[in-house]
């Protein structure tokens, strides 16, 4: 495996969709777990991008509800990995509704965890990440951070 840096862009993705009646809770709005399938995907491709190979969810540390969505919206999720260990990743998730006009409001963020995978399914080093932009850098910083927490609460059983 190549584990040559890669810049955050790479793994960028993008997914796009419109909801329809199967997507909506009982209230009228966007069925959260609907939308957090599209994210775990979302940060699964972005993950398998940087990576270049399997990998495996580990925790979805932060989801954070901003607005609902109703049927007919335009929904993206832009997924980006933000930070890396030796075989984690950090990807973050950002979702909007894009109004007709091109518009677009954010109504989700998460920060989710994956493992890379070799072909025995055990966890496997993944490349650097290549920071180019000041926003890429403080996302690493944040992302650090977050890590060090994850830590302490596993360390706590928290």
């Amino acid at each position: 495996m190549d584990l040559a840096p890669k810049p955050a862009s790479a793994s960028r993705t993008i997914q796009t969709q419109i909801l329809l009646s199967q997507h909506i809770n009982g209230s009228g709005r966007l069925f959260g777990g609907q939308l957090m399938q599209w994210i775990d995907i979302v940060a699964a491709v972005a993950a398998r991008r940087h990576a270049g190979c399997n990998v495996t969810t580990a925790s979805i540390d932060t989801l954070h509800f901003k607005s609902p969505a109703y049927v007919n919206d335009t929904i993206l999720l832009e997924g980006v990995v933000t930070y890396v260990g030796r075989t984690s990743m950090e990807v973050r998730v950002d979702t909007f509704v894009e109004n007709l006009n091109g518009e677009r409001h954010m109504i989700n963020r998460a920060y989710l965890v994956l493992v890379a995978l070799d072909e025995n399914d055990h966890s496997t080093p993944v490349p650097p990440l290549l920071l180019e932009t000041d926003e890429e850098r403080a996302e690493w910083e944040a992302g650090k951070r977050r890590s060090e927490l994850r830590k302490q609460r596993k360390a706590e059983q928290f």
